[in-house]
């Protein structure tokens, strides 16, 4: 693991400053230390003679303390970089699981992305205020007092130039061993906090089927497994402290011993004896600090590397994403997304023609030879729909025939394996904009009620966001609750029933007026019979006049569609639908 990752400063632009800074003060703290010793050394040959060198004190007084301050400044400058740091990574990490959508998150552990982002970053701090400005300090300090040394006695100069080495080269040697310990550690500690979370998250079903105290034991087996793990760290960091130290010490005696020696034979004055006792610890001190420091911060610079993989732009992921946004379609259809192939005037763009040849179609969106494959199998197989302006297509067929699938792909979170999807905007964030989106499970916040409505259009009045609520019926869940539409929301909508939280969706669905195309996916799910039917009026008044492609297992549902598409086994059929 190298010592200073130069992706930092591509990742935090803003932290740049503070690294000059950090660099200028660590090369003030290396004048100041040569100041202070040189000084010091005059002082107390001057007092051995018996008399008192007052100028050489009173500069010795003032290097020393500008070197304190020196050293506060580039405490404070490490501070500032290590939260600069992690508030742009969090930044990112949050983008890069936003930009990969719900299709990506579905696949990960929530809880190791939360210990990632919240105690893995903060890990970075002891790498920043500790072992940064040590490495600084570890190159600075040394070469000055090199340069100082053999233009006052070379001899010592020439011992400090060979024993140098050994510090960093042990450390290097220690540090392989304490990264592969480190590593071990986080990912105990992820599977710690990934578990733990699913537990408390699954606890009402773990202890309605009696696993509850069966989890408990397996989260105190973790920990116990993440407490071996973080103790056989801390004792590879002991060690090599030590062995540190010990190398350090013999390597000034072997500077400390001949000086002794050439000072009694007259070979050296006291001045110069002084100041090379003096200075030669000063060499050593950064390097034995910074090899300490740095084991304090591997769990951070772990969490970093994982942190960069994450927000790479090389990742599958990430390529796939990229290829979107490029609209590039490829033989094999890695990723498959652009407006059309059409291109009805040489003139225009290939996304500009691409737009005008929708348009004068009507279509708004067009799924070619489409397939898509997960590990568990395929979802669609050479898929084949065209939604024109006016639409209203009922996807019916068996649980796991791949229409949530098929809706994910008009919204950009699946990706295709192969074949093409058309859509009337190129660029992604412009499309889902125009689009209302009604998931199966819509996830609610611990906000405000009137804040869980707004959701897609923060912009929206009160009175919209009202009139939003009156047209999904939820004007009687409005009413009932203590402050009405500011009423406060528990975490995941606790509070409301699955009903209510359904037509809250469709709340939201209404208070996106720009939409053009409405998807939804299975809205009646898991409803009683008086739930079912408001939702379904609800759903009839928001798809009115507008083109919508929708999931449906009830009858009810079917009356509203123009056209029905059956999906199964990752075929699609179409019939003729009936007409509301």
């Amino acid at each position: 693991m190298r010592p200073f990752d130069p992706r930092l400063l591509r990742a935090a632009p803003a932290a740049r400053g503070d690294a000059a800074l950090l660099v200028a003060a660590g090369v003030g703290v290396a004048l100041a230390a040569v100041g202070s010793a040189y000084f010091l050394a005059r002082t107390l040959a001057a007092a051995a003679d018996g008399r008192l060198d007052a100028a050489a004190l009173a500069a010795f007084v003032v290097a020393l303390g500008l070197r304190a301050l020196l050293a506060a400044a580039s405490g404070l400058a490490a501070a500032r970089m290590s939260a600069t740091v992690k508030a742009q990574l969090r930044d990112d990490l949050l983008k890069a699981v936003g930009d990969r959508g719900p299709g990506w998150l579905t696949g990960q552990r929530a809880g190791e992305l939360a210990t990632l982002t919240g105690r893995g970053l903060d890990a970075l701090d002891g790498y920043f205020t500790g072992y940064l400005p040590q490495l600084i300090l570890g190159v600075t300090v040394p070469a000055a007092v090199l340069i100082t040394l053999a233009l006052s006695d070379l001899t010592s100069a020439i011992i400090v130039l060979v024993t140098l080495p050994l510090l960093p080269i042990f450390g290097i040697l220690i540090g392989w061993q304490t990264q592969a310990a480190t590593e071990k550690q986080w990912r105990r500690l992820q599977l710690l906090g990934g578990h733990f979370l699913d537990m408390v998250a699954g606890l009402p079903t773990l202890r309605a089927f009696g696993r509850a105290q069966a989890q408990v034991t397996a989260v105190r087996k973790m920990a116990d497994q993440h407490r071996v793990a973080t103790m056989q760290t801390l004792r590879v960091a002991f060690l090599s402290a030590l062995v540190l130290e010990l190398v350090g010490t013999i390597s000034v005696a072997l500077v400390a011993v001949p000086v002794g020696l050439r000072l009694l034979s007259g070979g050296l004055t006291l001045s110069t004896a002084l100041l090379v006792l003096l200075l030669t610890p000063e060499a050593y001190a950064p390097l034995r600090a910074a090899g300490s420091r740095f084991h304090a911060s591997m769990e951070g610079l772990t969490a970093l590397d994982q942190a960069f993989t994450l927000t790479a732009a090389d990742h599958p992921a990430a390529d796939q994403l990229a290829a979107v946004d490029q609209h590039q379609i490829t033989d094999h259809g890695r990723i498959l997304v652009q407006d059309s192939t059409e291109n009805p005037d040489p003139a225009l763009s290939g996304a500009e023609a691409a737009g005008v040849g929708m348009a004068g179609a009507g279509v708004v969106a067009r799924i070619d030879r489409v397939t898509v494959e997960y590990e568990r199998g395929p979802a669609l197989k050479d898929a084949v729909l065209e939604v024109r302006r006016g639409d209203r297509i009922a996807l019916v067929g068996p649980s796991g025939g791949g229409k949530s699938t098929l809706v994910g792909l008009l919204l950009g979170f699946v990706t295709p394996t192969t074949g093409t999807v058309f859509r009337a905007e190129a660029d992604l964030d412009a499309w889902r904009r125009r689009i209302a989106w009604v998931p199966q499970k819509a996830h609610l916040f611990a906000a405000t009620l009137a804040e869980n409505i707004a959701l897609g259009a923060p912009e929206a009045t009160r009175a919209e966001i009202e009139a939003a609520a009156r047209a999904a019926y939820l004007d009687e869940v409005v009413a009932s609750l203590p402050a009405g539409l500011d009423t406060p929301l528990g975490e995941r909508g606790h509070g409301l029933s699955s009903g209510e939280r359904q037509r809250l969706a469709l709340a939201r669905a209404f208070l996106r007026i720009q939409a053009e195309l409405i998807l939804l996916d299975e809205p009646t799910s898991r409803l009683d019979a008086k739930s079912e039917q408001a939702v379904i009026e609800a759903t009839e008044r928001l798809i009115a006049d507008r083109t919508a492609v929708f999931v449906a297992h009830r009858p009810a549902m079917l009356r509203l569609a123009t056209r029905v598409v059956r999906v199964e086994d990752g075929r699609l059929t179409e019939h003729a639908g009936v007409s509301a």
